[in-house]
């Protein structure tokens, strides 16, 4: 039998970037199941601020303020992490060396000023059910802070090497950005039930 090409496929891309990507696919299979977890724990928050009137339950008010640098430096982070998105489409291997670094240096800023945040709550994980609440949110974050952080720093080191020159690696990039984002924009709504609920009753 003889045969012959239908199409010549060699001019497509090796690679994907975005909703293209397979592993794109997969960072928002894990941000809908983390982002539930997030859910279940705030419920469980809310839930149990009902059954108690005075919620806090006479403890003092957690410090705002370590929290609040965290936040304002995770929005700060947001403008290079998007510019990063940007040179990752390009394939512009220089920015995105740069990039990845300042998101390295962004991404271990707000751990520092976490590990300061968790004694400003001003309760210990097993005094009272609000206390197990705060450490569950905060310490639910902080894991999601670490694994990106990690995973930022490992491909930063990836961008340096031979490996740097596959296409697929500028993929990454992009599905670390939106990983990113993700990780910024759950903390808005933790911050919030965590320093300012409690005060506005």
């Amino acid at each position: 039998m003889k045969q012959r090409p239908a199409a010549d496929l060699s001019g497509l891309p090796s690679f994907g970037l975005g909703p293209r990507s397979s592993t794109w696919w997969g960072t928002l299979g894990f941000m809908a199941l983390e982002g539930m977890g997030f859910a279940l724990a705030a419920g469980a928050y809310l839930y149990l601020a009902t059954l108690w009137p005075n919620w806090r339950l006479s403890a003092p008010e957690p410090n705002h303020w370590p929290g609040t640098i965290v936040t304002l430096l995770l929005i700060v982070s947001l403008v290079p992490n998007h510019l990063l998105n940007r040179y990752a489409k390009q394939c512009a291997i220089g920015p995105v060396r740069i990039g990845m670094v300042v998101m390295s240096l962004l991404g271990s800023a707000p751990l520092i000023v976490r590990w300061f945040e968790f004694p400003a709550l001003n309760i210990y994980w097993d005094t009272n059910a609000y206390g197990s609440m705060l450490w569950v949110l905060l310490g639910l974050h902080t894991i999601h802070l670490i694994t990106d952080v990690g995973d930022t720093i490992v491909l930063t080191v990836l961008m340096f090497t031979r490996h740097a020159y596959s296409g697929r690696r500028f993929g990454d990039v992009g599905d670390n950005v939106f990983y990113w984002d993700f990780v910024v924009l759950t903390w808005i709504p933790i911050y919030l039930l965590i320093y300012w609920a409690p005060r506005l009753g």
